[in-house]
């Protein structure tokens, strides 16, 4: 038998190189995050604006799926979105109308724009329709207004008409 069966390495000369193999690492990670955190679509001063600009979209989203809520303004006046399309023809029992954003996701954060004095702004086209009896019909698109006011510390919602 051989007196060598264990391998004679000198660990101590290696370590230096995992310490400097794991600085590079972290250094690396620490300039990825800062460079995406930069970039990134969602990034909002929450305390100038009164809330994020991640949480404000949701709620203008959620404003928009609750279509028996959402108001139509036109010439300073405003009336439910749903007295607007009873106007051609009524709705049944059974019938119901939506309203839904339809634009890209990167063109709804692209479009929200923080207000002067705090708050947030977004305008996007809303797609509205009706389905009548298990049939949508889509009646067309509109301007989609949701806003933010970070005094009142409320999000509120409306469809505009085409101003002519």
């Amino acid at each position: 038998m051989s007196q060598h069966n264990s391998i004679t390495h000198n660990r101590g000369s290696s370590r230096p190189w995992l310490w400097l193999t794991l600085l590079l690492g972290l250094l690396l990670f620490g300039w990825v995050t800062a460079l995406t955190t930069g970039n990134n679509p969602y990034y909002s001063d929450r305390d100038a604006n009164g809330t994020s600009k991640f949480h404000f979209l949701k709620e203008c989203r959620e404003l928009a799926h609750d279509a028996e809520k959402l108001t139509v303004g036109a010439m300073g006046q405003e009336l439910p979105l749903k007295t607007l399309i009873e106007q051609g023809q009524p709705l049944g029992k059974n019938d119901t109308f939506h309203a839904a954003l339809e634009a890209p996701s990167a063109d709804i954060v692209r479009g929200i724009t923080a207000v002067q004095g705090g708050g947030w702004l977004m305008t996007t086209p809303a797609t509205i329709s009706v389905t009548r009896g298990g049939t949508n019909q889509v009646l067309g698109q509109l301007p989609y207004q949701c806003s933010y006011d970070k005094k009142a510390g409320k999000t509120t919602a409306q469809i505009q008409l085409p101003s002519q």
